[in-house]
Parts: C-alpha cells; structure tokens; sequence
C-alpha cells in the first residue's frame, strides 16, 4: 500500500527519523549520508511511496552540505530506491516497489555472524526487558500492536524483512532510550545483510510471527522477563538458522 506523499513524518516514524537522521562523520559525509538514507529506507522508518523531507531539512540534520545530500539522493534514485518528480508537487520520493538486496557480500565468517547476533540479543533482549517496565502511553500501546499487526499481514515474499525491522525499531523506541535506537538499527542491518543471503522459510516466518506476538504481548502486560526471555527465544531462532546456512 503506497503512503500519502504529502503526509508528515509522525509517531514512532519520526522519532525514529530522528535518531537514524543524525550528523555524519566529517571524514565519510558522502558516504555516511548515503548510509543513513539507506537505513531510513530499509528499516521501514520511510513507507514506499511517501517524500523524503527537503534537502534542506535533511542537510541540517546529516550536518552536511545540500549538495552532499543531493549527491546521494542522485546515487540511491540510480539504484532505484528513489524517484524524483517535477512540478507543484514534486520532490524525492520512495520507489512503491524498492529493489531487492542482491549484492554481492562475499563469505561470511563464523565469527562475523556470532558478532552480530551477540550484539543484538544485548541489544534486543534488553530493548524487550525495558519496554515491558516503562509505563507506556496508549499511542506507544498501540504503536507496537500495529506494527506487530503489518508483520503478521504481510506476505513472506513481499515485505517481511522491511516490517520486521520496523517492529523491532518501535520496541527499541519502547524502552525509552533515544541513543539504542540507532545502535539497534545499525545492527539490524548488518543482520539483514546477513538474512538475505538465507532463504525465507513459511514455517520459520509463521514461528517468527508467534514469537513476535509473544513479545509484544509481554511487554504490553509489563512482564519484562518474560519479554526478555521470547526475545531471546526469537534471537536464537535466527541464529541457528544463520549458522546452518553460512557457516
């Protein structure tokens, strides 16, 4: 379903705009903005379809020039994960269908996957464990059952591993700490680059969608051991299929 264009960054997509859309590296400006944009696309923070905000807006917050922005804006439209319109309404747009990760990545050691999957369960497993003790307001509520609810809806071929990420991002912005956000996020993409190169498995996506609901419905009733232990039960799931298929 392709978002309103015109419609304001809002909620947990916001707040997690703002976090991933955070300065750059002087060193790597080009570099690290093409990341970061990247993040904010394959992550789910921006929908297919909806507008980036202005060069303006996004140059202020990179801590780059326009011209560093527009650069890599050009660089991602000629990969074909945005599009740029003309006219009264025009602007930078998320392509309505985003390309698939099909990039080469090399083999991966055991010890690059152990690495990654270590970080996230401290990451997540903690995430989990924290959200579930906050005293959540009713749009961080339903916040998470909706972005559990797109998981659940979506089909394993289309868009599971952009919602997936998104779910995991509003649990992250749960637990109410502004700066796990982007860690979170950078290892999700180290772990998505990892996960693309696995074939998505019906059964492992329909376990993944019981363990999901576990989670949330843990955090919600403020059990936090028990958020924490099916999150680290989710972890581990895909850590074994991880090793059993790149190791």
């Amino acid at each position: 379903m392709t978002a309103d264009p015109d419609a304001p960054l809002e909620g947990q997509t916001e707040a997690a705009a703002e976090a991933l859309l955070r300065p750059v590296r002087p060193g790597n400006a080009f570099e690290d903005t093409v990341g970061r944009l990247l993040q904010t696309i394959r992550l789910g923070v921006l929908a297919p379809g909806q507008s980036l905000p202005p060069e303006r807006e996004l140059a202020a917050r990179l801590g780059v020039s326009r011209d560093t922005v527009r650069e890599a804006i050009k660089s991602l439209s000629d990969a074909g994960y945005l599009v740029s319109r003309r006219g009264r309404y025009g602007g930078t747009f998320l392509a309505d269908e985003l390309p698939r990760h099909t990039g080469d990545t090399g083999r991966v050691t055991r010890d690059e996957i152990d690495d990654a999957l270590r970080l996230r369960e401290i990451l997540e497993v903690g995430a989990a464990h924290m959200a579930a003790r906050r005293t959540l307001t009713a749009a961080e509520r339903e916040r998470l059952w909706s972005r559990l609810a797109d998981v659940r809806d979506s089909a394993p071929d289309d868009d599971y591993r952009r919602l997936d990420s998104r779910l995991h991002l509003a649990i992250a912005e749960a637990a109410g700490s502004p700066s796990l956000v982007p860690l979170l996020a950078e290892n999700r993409m180290r772990l998505n680059a990892l996960l693309d190169q696995i074939p998505l498995l019906p059964r492992n996506i329909a376990h993944s969608d019981e363990q999901h609901e576990a989670i949330v419905l843990a955090i919600l009733a403020g059990d936090a051991d028990g958020a924490a232990e099916a999150m680290r039960a989710h972890v581990e799931g895909s850590a074994a299929l991880l090793h059993g298929f790149l190791d």
